[in-house]
């Protein structure tokens, strides 16, 4: 592991693996790092450098009280650096929607892959600062599963005997202690609600990623995300079923564009 060290201080854990040209993964909301791990390992097979880092608020990585959507885009461009530059970034879900941004704000990413980013493109999504608020007094009153809970029903959309089930499963404890990362995801998502001109003309190469078989609000945000990013390329990825990235198929997507 190495630690690159963000605009506002913050240490960023982050790791390499393969050899070839560089692309940065950037996750999505409550994974880590190592949730990674099989696309990582798919992407060096194929013969690339592979970079994964845990986001602020998770794993390895530090944190600051108050952090914004631009401090992750200082965590991104930091890793990028400590890393040598990047050939392209990959991102999926949230991921994707840092990555975006932070490309629109100058951050050298080389070519963009956006996997389902979840972009509120009507501005109708739940991902408010109200929410956002919500969420961070559950955190801060000591109740992390609640939050984490309140994430996966309300931003999510997952039925609640599902997310109700994670408290005997074990899934609640696995994810409480990146309740603080909801926070930051909200409003991330909700800085790129109805994206304009200026978040979108990246002027590099962007390949949006979907299923076949996914939720229907991430059909319509990353066809709506292809049809409004100049030059974006959408490539519907079949064994990559409902917001699970399959990493055979999306190294092979990659591989055929770098």
């Amino acid at each position: 592991m190495t630690i690159a060290t963000s605009a506002d201080g913050t240490p960023i854990e982050f790791s390499a693996t393969g050899d070839g040209r560089t692309i940065v993964i950037v996750n999505g909301a409550m994974s880590r790092a190592v949730d990674a791990g099989p696309l990582a390992q798919a992407l060096a097979d194929a013969g690339f450098r592979v970079i994964t880092w845990d986001r602020r608020a998770r794993g390895g990585s530090g944190d600051r009280s108050g952090s914004t959507p631009d401090d992750e885009v200082a965590d991104l461009a930091a890793v990028i650096d400590a890393a040598g530059g990047a050939d392209a970034v990959l991102g999926h879900s949230s991921g994707a929607v840092l990555a975006l941004y932070a490309a629109s704000q100058g951050v050298p990413t080389g070519a963009l892959f956006l996997s389902e980013p979840p972009i509120d493109v009507d501005g109708s999504g739940t991902q408010t600062p109200e929410f956002a608020a919500r969420l961070q007094s559950l955190v801060d009153d000591g109740r992390p599963g609640d939050a984490i809970e309140t994430f996966q029903i309300e931003a999510i959309g997952l039925p609640r005997e599902m997310v109700e089930a994670g408290r005997t499963n074990g899934m609640l404890d696995a994810l409480a202690p990146l309740a603080q990362s909801t926070v930051y995801d909200t409003r991330l998502v909700h800085r790129m609600r109805r994206p304009g001109a200026d978040l979108l003309d990246v002027k590099r190469p962007v390949t949006v990623l979907r299923g076949e078989q996914t939720f229907p609000v991430l059909i319509t945000a990353s066809d709506w995300a292809a049809a409004h990013i100049p030059g974006a390329e959408l490539v519907v990825v079949p064994e990559s079923v409902m917001h699970r990235l399959d990493p055979a198929a999306t190294a092979r997507v990659v591989a055929a564009r770098l």
